[in-house]
């Protein structure tokens, strides 16, 4: 896509432009500045992804953008543009430019290797074995290697130096060498031998040809190049299969009837059917029916989800019960999948410090570079050896130093490791997440929905003497379940859970702020405070008066049950911690770091769960307002805080923590400002991304170790003369392969989280509406 075929586009937000032709970080870094250049305009070119994202003032022209990237030799397209004409067969599928590689790689195996045998077998050096040496080498060197020579001289006019400007140098050297000391030289008569050796030894340049050089660096570097490319799209596929997740058509009810259309036909507010084995279309409400769904794809969670109506789903999802029928509540780019496969791009589009770093090291090394090598070429002939041997050392010097392994260290792990974690339901939100995690020492965790579930859950049950649990369930139950108050659900529930279908009461009455009461089978039955019990002037049972007594103390819920006048049990309601924070804990403190519970609930409630989570520090009863002001404190005493939330409430202490993790289950203003978002609705995968973003880290260090230390101990030996030039080109390549295999063992990273054996009640108290 040209500047001349863009279509006008004012912009005054960021812009993403898919970048071709890019060979090294060198290349990356150049567009990077010539698009800094421009008044406004900041940019950030990404090697590995082959995209430029672009941030520009209001009104500036799309046209111009690409223009600018165009004219440093490069080519520059909208990717949705692209993909309308990919469509239509106006451009190229991206793979073509692998496929080209590969054929470039395959000629220059089936020519070069011959060459490179010849030249280091001597058995096999026939009378004419030179000539027929200079005829497979030539394509090799002219063909096969176009791409860096066309690259070196788009850079040359535009007064710069990439890895490509190494490559073509060294080899057109080598090559140009060659056939002067064939056509000129000793090297063309009839029986001459050549034999190999692994470091150079000062000789008559004129008998010495060295086309096994040129076509064995372009070998070994094409092969280094096609294997990084080819795994740089194995790294992305955790993205595109992010994408192709979702459903292609759906049911859609209209006027009472079935029709089938395309899923980006589909509307908010349309109601459609999903039955057994589909995928859902798009989130949404269920209206009628009840399943299990499974959200494997999306959360990584192996167990199903129960289902029913009033319950929301996600897009993506496969329906593995029964029929339901679904409002769509968001489509398209609003879904929770859409929104996961942005935050994945934008993760693996944008750069950490430390790649900034090597992107500022590759822009200065190439210069250097050939500095060094003119340098080693005087020395050498100012040493009085034969110009042959200096010749060889600064070739050598060239093929060695290529900082492709360097422009690859950091943009490769990081493909592989958000893409790993969008597996695993962790999304990254940008490389500089991963050096947060560096310095991580305390995190504060949210109590409600976080660590608790968030939902009022029935627990202990004290009955009276002579009366038994489920006689008492099933009579409160039964009236509960006719209130629709939160604490009168979670005992119908929990009830129905317990002793399965409840009776119908035969009348019902809701006394606001006090209870309920009802007739159940014959009996007169009152469920509520135990102010309710004055009104019916009965007495507490001292042993039920204890019960509920150590249940208010512990921060817990108590209801009374009473019938036919005597108070018959008490019911402990409390929000039920979730049956894996307790593991997840345990996980957090291997890792370094010490908990702190932060809620706004009672300080019994907040001690109660912390208690058998096992989380020592606790702040309770604190409005949503503070929690940002409990974050900086945390600060202010030299710790680094992370913050773990779900809530709305939650939203600003995850922006100032130093790394906020948002439950995906939580709302969208929390995933917002958060770093890291977990989709599971499970603590212990807090653990399990931090574990990540760790392992992520180290693996760009270790891979710019790899890369700097390779250069730094392989150019004095090159200089030296103790590297022959195809070895070195055959190692720079090999580092480079070395790099990117590297950043593939992460995806090998698993979760540690572990289905608990049993999972125990929880308790929890009121459910104030600050927390």
């Amino acid at each position: 896509m040209s500047a001349s075929s863009a279509q006008p586009q004012a912009l005054g937000t960021d812009v993403e432009l898919e970048i071709g032709g890019m060979t090294c970080a060198s290349c990356a870094n150049r567009i990077e500045r010539k698009l800094n250049k421009l008044d406004g305009v900041t940019a950030t070119v990404n090697y590995a992804t082959e995209n430029a994202r672009i941030s520009a003032p209001a009104g500036y022209d799309l046209r111009d953008l690409i223009a600018e990237v165009e004219k440093t030799g490069y080519s520059a397209a909208v990717p949705a543009a692209r993909q309308e004409q990919q469509e239509t067969g106006a451009v190229e599928r991206p793979d073509t430019e692998l496929r080209a590689l590969r054929h470039r790689l395959i000629g220059a195996a089936v020519l070069g290797i011959p060459v490179i045998a010849m030249a280091m077998i001597p058995a096999l050096q026939f009378t004419y074995w030179q000539w027929l040496s200079l005829t497979m080498a030539a394509p090799v060197i002219v063909w096969a290697g176009w791409p860096f020579h066309r690259a070196a001289f788009t850079n040359l006019r535009h007064g710069t130096a990439t890895m490509d400007t190494l490559i073509s140098m060294g080899t057109t050297a080598a090559f140009l060498w060659s056939l002067y000391a064939l056509f000129f030289g000793t090297a063309g008569t009839p029986g001459m031998v050549h034999p190999f050796e692994l470091s150079v030894a000062p000789t008559d340049g004129a008998a010495n040809i060295y086309l096994e050089v040129a076509a064995g660096v372009i070998l070994f570097i094409l092969a280094g190049r096609y294997f990084e490319k080819r795994s740089k799209r194995q790294a992305g596929a955790a993205l595109r299969a992010l994408l192709e997740l979702g459903a292609k058509d759906v049911a859609v009810l209209r006027n009472g009837a079935e029709t089938r259309i395309s899923t980006d036909q589909l509307a908010a507010g349309d109601e459609f059917v999903v039955r057994p084995g589909e995928k859902i279309a798009t989130d949404g409400v269920v209206l009628s029916g009840s399943s299990a769904v499974d959200a494997s794809m999306l959360t990584g969670e192996s167990v199903p989800v129960e289902v029913a109506e009033g319950d929301p789903v996600t897009g993506a999802t496969v329906n593995a019960g029964g029929r339901l029928v679904i409002r769509a509540t968001r489509i398209g780019s609003d879904t929770q999948l859409a929104q996961m496969a942005r935050l994945v791009e934008n993760a693996q589009s944008g750069k950490a410090e430390v790649q900034r770093l090597a992107d500022r090291i590759s822009g200065v090394f190439v210069p250097i570079v050939i500095a060094i090598a003119a340098a080693t070429l005087a020395a050498w002939l100012g040493a009085g050896f034969p110009v042959t041997a200096a010749f060889t050392a600064a070739v050598a010097v060239l093929i060695i130093a290529c900082p492709c392994a360097l422009g690859l260290a950091t943009p490769t792990a990081l493909l592989v490791g958000t893409g790993r974690g969008a597996q695993l339901g962790i999304l990254i939100k940008g490389p500089e997440v991963l050096e947060s995690t560096r310095g991580i020492d305390t995190i504060v965790l949210d109590k409600t929905g976080t660590v608790t579930t968030g939902k009022m859950t029935l627990g202990a049950v004290h009955t009276a003497p002579g009366i038994e649990e489920t006689e008492l369930l099933r009579i409160a139950g039964a009236v509960e379940n006719a209130s629709e108050h939160p604490i009168a659900q979670a005992i119908a529930r929990g009830a129905t859970d317990r002793v399965g279908v409840l009776p119908t009461p035969e009348s019902f009455q809701n006394l606001a702020g006090k209870g309920v009461q009802g007739v159940v089978e014959g009996h007169l039955v009152a469920v509520g405070r135990e102010s309710l019990l004055a009104e019916w002037a009965l007495a507490m049972p001292a042993d039920l008066a204890t019960a509920k007594a150590n249940a208010e103390a512990a921060g817990q819920t108590a209801v009374v049950v009473a019938w036919d006048g005597a108070v018959r049990g008490v019911l402990v309601v409390a929000d039920a911690i979730k049956d894996t924070s307790a593991q997840a804990i345990a996980q957090l403190r291997a890792l370094g770091l010490t908990p702190v519970l932060l809620t706004g609930d009672n300080q019994a409630a907040a001690k109660e769960v912390a208690a058998q989570v096992g989380i020592e520090q606790v702040i309770a009863e604190v409005m949503p307002a503070d929690k940002v002001r409990v974050v900086t404190e945390l600060q202010e005493q030299g710790k680094v805080v992370a913050m773990v939330g779900d809530g709305v409430n939650d939203a600003a202490a995850l922006a100032q923590a130093d790394l906020g993790l948002a439950m995906g289950t939580g709302t969208d203003a929390a995933i917002e400002a958060a770093d890291l978002t977990l989709v599971r609705g499970d603590l212990r995968a807090a653990a399990d991304a931090i574990r990540l973003a760790r392992k992520t880290l180290s693996t760009i260090k270790t891979n710019l170790f790899w890369a700097f230390a390779y250069n730094v101990a392989a150019i004095p030996l090159a200089a030296a003369g103790l590297l022959n030039p195809m070895l070195a080109g055959a190692a720079m390549a090999f580092s480079s392969v070395f790099v990117v295999t590297n950043s593939l063992r992460l995806r090998t990273f698993t979760t540690q989280a572990t289905t608990p054996s049993s999972a125990a009640f929880r308790p929890r108290a009121r459910q104030p509406i600050d927390d």
